[in-house]
């Protein structure tokens, strides 16, 4: 049983609530979006054929118990479950980053779903499953990059009408350069909204690495 791979390396966690802790990535290769701020363009096609029990095999040799499964677009391969359940069976935390367009019902429950909620500015903002909203876990989070004022309002207004900062961990990052990340803390503020801030703690501690570290 394979999976499409992209790349897999051991780094920091630049986003989510685990942002800054040492994290392994698997990260799969193929998207079924083509966002228009996207930073790993190299990822939507491409990659090569990896055996899930080599794939597995090599994540629990590394020295963390905390996993990343991203893309791409992870849950596009039919068999990412089953790597994801392997390594949960192997008392791995697995994070599971996914686009919002697919059903996330899909995912094993114990694993933490970072689902990303596409704004307007994205261009992709149709291929939003919203019935996912309702198919989140309490230890899921929400992402939404914001690239400007009317992505933060379009955000904002979900984030209020689904009562989602209630529910689960919501997280803005902003898409720079064409958004400041204070430009977006100030937005934050005026907001009165409590969700998260990120500031992609990878890149910049590597400004300059294009692929994983």
């Amino acid at each position: 049983m394979n999976l499409t791979v992209s790349e897999t390396f051991f780094s920091i966690q630049g986003e989510s609530s685990h942002a800054g802790r040492p994290c392994t990535f698997v990260r799969l290769a193929g998207c079924n979006l083509d966002c228009s701020y996207c930073d790993t363009r190299y990822a939507r096609s491409g990659g090569r054929q990896q055996d899930i029990d080599d794939i597995a095999a090599w994540v629990l040799d590394q020295p963390t118990d905390l996993v990343t499964i991203t893309g791409g677009e992870p849950l596009l391969q039919t068999h990412t479950n089953h790597l994801v359940r392997l390594l949960l069976d192997q008392g791995k935390t697995v994070l599971v980053e996914t686009n919002g367009s697919i059903d996330i019902r899909a995912v094993d429950a114990r694993a933490h779903c970072i689902m990303d909620l596409k704004c307007p500015d994205s261009d992709m903002a149709d291929h939003n499953d919203m019935a996912n909203i309702d198919r989140l876990r309490p230890h899921d989070e929400v992402k939404f990059v914001i690239a400007s004022r009317q992505d933060f309002d379009w955000a904002v207004d979900v984030i209020r009408s689904h009562r989602l900062n209630e529910r689960v961990e919501v997280l803005m990052s902003a898409a720079t350069p064409r958004l400041t990340p204070t430009a977006l803390a100030d937005w934050i503020l005026q907001s009165g909204l409590a969700v998260r801030l990120q500031l992609q703690i990878h890149k910049i501690l590597w400004p300059e690495n294009e692929r994983g570290r």
